[in-house]
């Protein structure tokens, strides 16, 4: 992609100045004694949002406050220990959220709901941290959020809606959170986000019916009749999951021609995330088991040609971080559909040169994770991944230098 991209999946913002920030910052960045340190956490870890000093996260926990709500988690970290400061309580069911690149609004996807939150007082304790909601809390099911670098339009995946919500944050910001704050929707299937400054590229788990894409995915859930572990076949009944790209800049002015490509990216397709030169998107396609590598400029100049590589992973990938400057990809094994509390599912660790180059003998090893492992966030500095296990309800801090498998 071009250079001049701002590419923003999990982008932080940018760090303080000055010697007491640069402290501060050593000071929270330090390594654990522990390569992988577990916090527990009082609900069902969802996302981790990590300032740009690497000193706070905010953790989205889902049935952390019974069926009114969940809670945002607010987590410091120092001298290699995570401890929980406080839960705020917020209403609707908090999953993706980002944080602005300015460090001031925590903006979250919250079921019927996204909600805005005033980072400083979620820091400090001090004041009402929640500016306000957009949305009645019907069934929208938003679930990821992303936001663009000038920090001025919101993306709301809405799971339920099959769309993705265009939200001005400049009018949030002046505390109008009424409809006239969404400005647009593009019409498009469940949708995780990885926009750049140029494209918004998204997923669809499955292909939509307009679309007639033959029918070649099988059910994933183990507890559907015929379903996986079932001792019979069911019949596929959908066609593959895909990665949607559209032009930023007309999904501000004319959504309805947006959409510039459309491209089959296996069943169950599920996150996406950039390689640090924008070049490459990486895909877990939960129902293969796989991991998938695309041709970024390919996905828009030369669909038929955009896929890479594959290489199969663990049970039900989702999550999908790249790190060690590009270098590998790691991957959740959720085993979503069969696990519990009490399973330890691994990470996947794919090596990027070899995954590009087909997929042969990508996989270079695992690091250990909790029961569903659900989605990663590296720090600013590069050094630590941050994991949601889901079902046994712990934040996983992992060191990437003593962690990561070696290169073969």
């Amino acid at each position: 992609m071009d250079a001049n991209f701002a590419f923003i999946f999990g982008a932080l913002i940018l760090g303080g100045h000055g010697k007491p920030a640069v402290r501060a910052q050593d000071s929270c960045n330090a390594p654990a004694k522990d390569a992988i340190v577990h916090l527990d956490m009082p609900g069902s870890p969802f996302e981790p949002v990590i300032t740009a000093d690497g000193c706070w996260l905010f953790v989205t926990l889902a049935g952390g406050n019974g069926s009114a709500g969940g809670n945002i988690a607010v987590v410091r970290r120092d001298t290699g220990k995570l401890s929980l400061v406080r839960t705020v309580p917020i209403k609707g069911g908090p999953t993706g959220a980002v944080l602005t690149h300015d460090g001031k609004i925590l903006v979250v996807a919250d079921g019927g709901y996204l909600a805005f939150l005033d980072a400083g007082r979620l820091i400090s304790g001090q004041g009402d941290p929640v500016l306000g909601y957009i949305g009645s809390g019907g069934p929208l099911g938003f679930i990821y959020v992303n936001v663009t670098a000038d920090d001025k339009i919101v993306f709301a995946a809405a799971e339920r809606a099959a769309g993705v919500v265009v939200v001005n944050m400049e009018r949030v910001r002046a505390g109008r959170f009424a409809d006239d704050a969404v400005i647009g929707k593009l019409d498009v299937g469940n949708a995780p986000l990885s926009p750049d400054g140029r494209y918004l590229y998204t997923t669809s788990e499955v292909s939509l019916a307009g679309w007639k894409w033959p029918d070649v995915c099988r059910p994933e859930n183990a507890a559907a009749p015929g379903g996986r572990g079932r001792g019979r076949v069911s019949p596929p009944y959908h066609g593959q999951g895909a990665i949607i790209v559209f032009d930023v800049a007309l999904a501000l002015t004319d959504p309805s021609r947006a959409a510039v490509s459309r491209v089959a990216a296996g069943c169950g397709t599920v996150r996406l995330a950039l390689s640090p030169d924008g070049g490459t998107a990486y895909v877990s396609a939960r129902a293969d088991n796989s991991l998938l590598a695309f041709d970024a400029h390919r996905l828009v100049t030369d669909s038929a040609h955009a896929l890479l590589g594959k290489v199969e992973v663990g049970d039900a990938p989702v999550g999908v971080a790249v790190v060690d400057d590009g270098a590998r990809i790691v991957v959740t094994n959720s085993n979503r559909f069969a696990g519990n509390a009490g399973d330890r599912q691994p990470l996947a660790v794919v090596d990027a040169v070899k995954l590009r180059a087909g997929g042969k003998k990508a996989v270079l090893g695992e690091i250990p994770a909790g029961g569903f492992p659900r989605e990663l966030r590296q720090s600013a500095d590069g050094r630590t991944l941050f994991l949601t296990n889901f079902t046994s309800r712990t934040l996983e801090m992992i060191d990437l230098a003593r962690a990561l498998p070696a290169a073969r």
